[in-house]
């Protein structure tokens, strides 16, 4: 009991970096494991994950990642998009990320298992150097 004593100060310090460390999951919306750009390319090549855009398709049209389907948000509770193997893990994107957490919380609702939110968005797809593609 003495060293808890003794070393008070330390304990505490222990205590509030790993609440610090903890912080950031506590506010992931839908359940959803947030990806980086670089994540969400190894989750598309090695387990085939599926990209959906759930941005507006005028914001689609304007730049959207490679092979990405598009589902406004709106539309995605009785979309035909999602892929039925409920198993495949999703990779849901918007501008920001603010939509794709609300489209997460949706698809998590709809049985999906492995639901991922692009952290940052299309635009940290774009900062990141990756490819964005545009449709007419």
């Amino acid at each position: 009991m003495n060293f808890l004593l003794d070393n008070w100060i330390w304990l505490l310090t222990a205590i509030a970096s790993g609440a610090a460390l903890m912080l950031p999951n506590l506010g992931k919306g839908g359940g959803a494991d947030a990806v980086n750009p670089n994540g969400a390319v190894q989750l598309i090549n090695r387990e085939k994950a599926v990209v959906i855009d759930v941005c507006e398709p005028a914001e689609f049209a304007a730049g959207h990642i490679g092979g990405a389907r598009s589902i406004p948000l709106g539309q995605l509770e009785g979309a035909k998009g999602l892929p039925t193997n409920k198993t495949l893990p999703l990779v849901l994107v918007c501008a920001s990320g603010a939509r794709a957490r609300k489209a997460a919380a949706v698809a998590r609702k709809l049985g999906h298992e492995r639901v991922h939110v692009l952290e940052g968005g299309l635009a940290a797809w774009r900062e990141a150097g990756l490819p964005v593609e545009k449709t007419a």
